[in-house]
């Protein structure tokens, strides 16, 4: 682990949403393998704290924190710029931006739950691929990493917004793949958009909350960043396109 001649070593990879509990074990990983890593998250002082334990915990990485609002597509593009500017490069987006309402029963489901959901869950997502297509399709090793949740397979009736919203990110990312499938012509994607799928994610601080609780089928945020980060570790063509399951697929 972390020898740096890997295949992250001096990659240069953006996460959206790294202030999370997601987002900070990711930079973690990240930095870990010898990557440069550009973290952004919409609340400063979460992000501020991620990058530092990212820093601390590996001294001499290259971790820096970007504010940027994801919901506006020329920033989200002038963030891609920067990095590519600043870095000379950008081998990857990992896009970890969450957020989850729900509701007691289908009936019960509260639209502005869509409303909200569309702008973190889906919105994001296209406003980063679009911004960092053309950036990943020009690394020797571009990837776009969705996160994303079983639900958006096997809907349950109070996730409704929840569901629609991840089904339809995976399909755009999806479409992504597309795209670096045709741009890489005969010899195949050089590039590649995946999505890696979970139940929910469980970390630390949740396991303290509720020491008794199984969480069963979860996955915790550092398998998670070890499963992205192995993701750098395949062919373009093996994990364009696909689906990793990291939870029993239903």
């Amino acid at each position: 682990m972390g020898n740096g001649n890997g295949a992250l070593s001096g990659a240069v990879i953006a996460v959206a949403g790294a202030g999370g509990p997601a987002g900070r074990a990711a930079l973690q990983r990240l930095a870990e393998a010898g990557a440069t890593v550009i973290g952004s998250d919409n609340d400063p002082q979460r992000l501020a704290e991620a990058v530092d334990a990212a820093r601390y915990a590996h001294g001499g990485a290259t971790v820096v924190g970007d504010t940027v609002d994801l919901l506006d597509l020329q920033s989200t593009r002038d963030w891609a710029g920067r990095i590519e500017k600043d870095f000379g490069r950008v081998d990857g987006l990992v896009h970890l931006v969450g957020g989850w309402r729900g509701s007691a029963s289908f009936t019960d489901t509260e639209l502005g739950d869509w409303t909200l959901l569309e702008k973190l869950l889906i919105r994001t997502v296209q406003h980063t691929s679009l911004a960092f297509f053309d950036a990943l399709q020009r690394s020797d090793r571009g990837r776009y990493v969705l996160i994303s949740a079983a639900g958006a397979t096997k809907p349950t009736a109070g996730n409704a917004a929840y569901s629609a919203a991840k089904a339809a990110a995976e399909a755009w990312t999806l479409a992504m793949a597309d795209g670096f499938r045709k741009a890489g012509e005969e010899g195949g994607p050089t590039s590649a958009a995946t999505v890696l799928i979970v139940k929910a994610l469980v970390h630390d601080a949740m396991r303290a909350e509720r020491p008794n609780a199984k969480f069963a089928g979860f996955t915790d945020v550092k398998e998670l960043a070890e499963a992205i980060a192995g993701v750098w570790d395949k062919p373009a063509a093996e994990v364009n396109g696909n689906r990793l399951w990291l939870t029993e697929k239903p």
